[in-house]
């Protein structure tokens, strides 16, 4: 008699992730609200009118990545002028330490372009959609007319305003007007189509779609942030002595009475948070102190009349020991924020000083490779360099070309170079010295190049005259 095979044990395939209820921030008033909007006009009103501002007959912010100048104003930096992008992103990073260890993630709640499109999208579907009960009402509606023109009219708010900032993006990289001109004609080249396209899409499924997704999982800023705080620094926290235990009343019940705290578990405070986070938790990775918990809270404890701060910025060590702002701001000053702010200011006097010292003058000098040296008549010796000079300043300017470091060094026909305002030409130099000047082999010289009108703009180059 056969044996029937033993049953297989199943194992359930499980998803990597969890699926999540989709955010529906609730909208809210209040003073960090106020200054939320106002950092969002103030960024908005940089970003989109910055590259429209005339500046010496061009655009005042500029990087124009064809002909590789970059235009900061009266600034016009070169190739060159590299180690300033690298003193910015050091200066970028000892910011994020100091204002971090500080303050926690005000970045992330009031200035990130992700923070601040977000907002501005939500406006908009707001505007569309209605409020966060709204919002919910329809989205779990059959489809339907109705829905379908609401649907259609807050896609295309949302397009045509990441459009617009795709096309603004590409005008800071090519000149805006001409930018303009091209579209209103529909003769955009392939790549100012591509950049509008792909930095207006980003906007559209960041702002749109990803939103506390992209805080949550894909931001790397969320990750690390908790190895910036400590104990004094700046958070969102909810007051868990005053507020707990939490529970329902009406607004004239004596909570204590009841032994209850100031929490009436109202559930507002999970309701306007953009993450979908609840702040009575405790401090989470989610959490980009947006504070729009607090202006929440605020209000619900305005109807309670109850004090205001059961949820309020504060440090781990208030909380836990109590403290004024006047200890709060004490502990600002540890050691760690003294040496962040210390190395910052440093560094950035420093860059400020070799900007405002900066000669606007770059000059490269190279032999002429075809021959080493050659007797000309009379019996002098000539080398041939070709040196490139660079005007990095909005105004035209003439050099004077001179060399020396031998006896009877000249340069041969040397005359005056001029310079177009932000352009660079190369010249030619004949550079001769006297047969006995000195021995055989190379022998360093030195070539200056000094601005007619301004004598301080002048750079010295050495460089290598071959006797034979």
């Amino acid at each position: 008699m056969s044996k029937s095979p033993p049953a297989q044990r199943v194992i359930p395939i499980q998803p990597l992730f969890a699926a999540e209820p989709k955010v529906y921030p609730r909208s809210v008033s209040g003073l960090f609200q106020r200054w939320r909007w106002g950092l969002v006009w103030f960024t908005q009103i940089v970003f989109y009118g910055l590259p429209w501002l005339p500046w010496n007959g061009r655009q005042a912010v500029l990087f124009d990545l064809e002909a590789r100048r970059f235009y900061l104003f009266d600034l016009v930096l070169y190739p060159q002028d590299t180690i300033y992008l690298a003193i910015l992103l050091v200066l970028s990073a000892l910011a994020l330490f100091l204002f971090t260890a500080v303050a926690g993630r005000l970045w992330c709640g009031y200035t990130c372009p992700q923070t601040v499109y977000t907002e501005i999208f939500l406006w908009l579907e707001k505007l569309v959609e209605g409020d966060r009960p709204q919002r919910m009402k329809l989205d779990a509606a059959p489809w339907s007319p109705h829905k379908l023109a609401l649907k259609t009219a807050k896609h295309g708010l949302w397009g045509a305003l990441a459009l617009w900032t795709g096309f603004t993006f590409v005008g800071y990289f090519t000149p805006i007007d001409e930018l303009a001109r091209d579209t209103a004609a529909l003769a955009l080249g392939g790549w100012s189509i591509f950049w509008i396209l792909f930095y207006g899409g980003a906007t559209y499924g960041n702002a749109g779609f990803l939103r506390e997704q992209m805080c949550k999982y894909i931001c790397p800023y969320a990750r690390f942030q908790f190895v910036m705080f400590d104990a004094d620094t700046l958070i969102i926290t909810y007051d868990e002595k005053r507020g707990d235990p939490r529970g329902s009343r009406s607004r004239n019940a004596d909570p204590r009475a009841k032994g209850l705290g100031d929490c009436v578990d109202c559930g507002i405070c999970v309701q306007v948070c953009p993450t979908g986070i609840d702040i009575r938790d405790g401090l989470q990775a989610e959490c980009i102190g947006c504070a729009a918990c607090i202006d929440a809270c605020d209000q619900v404890m305005d109807k309670m009349s109850y004090p205001r701060g059961l949820i309020r910025y504060s440090t781990e060590t208030a909380m836990k020991q109590g403290g004024a702002w006047a200890a709060i701001a004490r502990r600002s000053f540890r050691p760690r924020v003294l040496i962040y702010s210390a190395v910052f200011l440093a560094l950035a006097a420093a860059t400020a000083w070799s900007l405002a010292t900066r000669v606007p003058l770059k000059v490269n000098l190279e032999r002429d490779r075809t021959v080493l040296a050659r007797e000309v008549a009379g019996g002098e010796i000539e080398n041939v360099f070709r040196v490139q000079l660079t005007n990095a300043s909005e105004t035209p300017r003439r050099y004077a070309i001179v060399a020396d470091g031998l006896a009877g060094l000249r340069i041969e026909a040397s005359e005056p170079v001029a310079v177009p305002a932000a352009a660079t030409e190369i010249t030619t130099l004949q550079i001769r010295a006297e047969a006995g000047a000195a021995g055989p082999g190379a022998q360093p010289i030195r070539v200056t190049v000094t601005d007619l009108a301004d004598p301080s703009v002048s750079v010295t180059e050495e460089a290598k005259f071959w006797m034979p």
